[in-house]
């Protein structure tokens, strides 16, 4: 059983993350928060979302979980308007989630949880590069060097001290480089690894609203980003796989 309203924005927000990498997922929630953790069709990338109990103007569950169509919560966002609350209900067996906002009832049909994708297992790897950078900043870098590839660099250069975005076309090059002035905080450690634009684009949209998003980088390896919503009582990962490069 699930029963809460939440704000719009935050509401808005949680639902856009997933949908930048997934169109279903396994929602699930307990008497202190509700999660998701998902990953992509193709493998690629991982969304990771928890928003606590805290994040919810009202709040009231048992343990459990369903089968969320992200598409369809999208649908809301046209009909939601200037509405500055939206309710949830979850009856224990139903297989309807109940929507209300702004006058509107709109009951969505669940999906049945054994025909999504098991929920994966977060990597454990030590990624020893870590810096923390405005969402905009990141996004904006993210558009501006795509323009020469559809595959970019993220990466730290220690002897520089400065955290890089680069790719490199055909006959074109782009690269931006942040000094320590420019970040919120820093650990320059090595590292360096190649990513699709595609999936840093999708990604890079949501994280342009979040003050502060930490990246974690290793070298060949996957990169971590982080960053939280409402109001610092909801948070949301993304890892996205890196692309190998054949010598």
């Amino acid at each position: 059983m699930l029963k809460g309203t939440i704000n719009a924005d935050t509401f808005r927000d949680s639902i856009e993350a997933v949908s930048a990498l997934v169109t279903e997922c396994r929602l699930h929630f307990s008497e202190q928060e509700v999660w998701i953790r998902s990953v992509d069709t193709a493998n690629v990338a991982m969304v990771i979302l928890t928003l606590e109990q805290g994040a919810f103007n009202s709040y009231e569950a048992t343990p459990g979980e369903l089968g969320l169509d992200i598409a369809k919560m999208k649908n809301i966002f046209t009909m939601m308007g200037k509405a500055s609350e939206v309710s949830l209900e979850y009856p224990e067996g139903a297989n309807k989630i109940d929507v209300r906002f702004e006058g509107y009832h709109y009951a969505i049909t669940l999906l049945d949880t054994n025909t999504i994708k098991k929920d994966p297992n977060s990597p454990g790897i030590e990624l020893p590069g870590t810096v923390t950078i405005s969402g905009s900043d990141l996004y904006s870098t993210i558009k501006s060097v795509s323009v020469v590839s559809d595959k970019m660099w993220l990466g730290i250069n220690p002897e520089k001290n400065v955290f890089f975005i680069k790719a490199e076309g055909d006959s074109d090059h782009i690269e931006r480089e942040f000094t320590s002035d420019e970040l919120i905080s820093c650990n320059f450690a090595e590292a360096k690894s190649l990513f699709s634009v595609d999936y840093l684009k999708d990604m890079g949209k949501v994280m342009s609203h979040a003050a502060s998003v930490t990246i974690h980088l290793g070298s060949d390896h996957p990169v971590k980003f982080s960053f939280d919503i409402a109001g610092g009582k909801g948070h949301v990962e993304y890892l996205l796989a890196p692309r190998i490069e054949a010598d």
